[in-house]
């Protein structure tokens, strides 16, 4: 989804123009970023925090070369959904988990329609002598 999507959908519910509500999307993004810039803490009840957490300076090594580097300090926004976001979230495995339970027991009955067989890489499907084409 993007900003573009929710200034429409909030615009539709809310009875604002698009204009007007881009600008207020727009604000509150603003808001959010200045906040985090300052290293506050940003809680929004039933969505979540975002913080600015320092990570520390670290030895590590580059995969390629195998070679040892400092990898210097740095700062990370990061995001902890609340309890609601989580909830519903939750439900999203609980959805899956029971079509996947549904789509196995249908397979078990025979109630799928056949799936076609995959060919490995290279295989060939022609019926011939089994020698090499020329």
């Amino acid at each position: 989804m993007t900003k573009k999507e929710i200034v429409r959908i909030i615009s539709e519910e809310v009875g604002l123009t698009q204009l007007q509500t881009k600008e207020i999307v727009q604000k509150t993004f603003d808001a959010v970023v200045d906040a985090l810039v300052k290293e506050e803490r940003i809680e929004l009840r039933n969505f979540g925090v975002f913080e600015v957490k320092r990570r520390a300076s670290r030895r590590a090594r580059n995969p390629r070369t195998g070679a040892k580097v400092v990898v210097p300090e740095k700062f990370v926004v990061t995001f902890k959904p609340g309890k609601e976001m989580e909830k519903r979230v939750k439900q999203l495995e609980r959805r899956a988990a029971a079509a996947a339970r549904v789509s196995r027991t249908k397979a078990a009955r025979g109630n799928l329609p056949p799936q076609p067989v995959p060919q490995p890489v290279g295989a060939s499907t022609s019926y011939g002598s089994g020698e090499a084409d020329s």
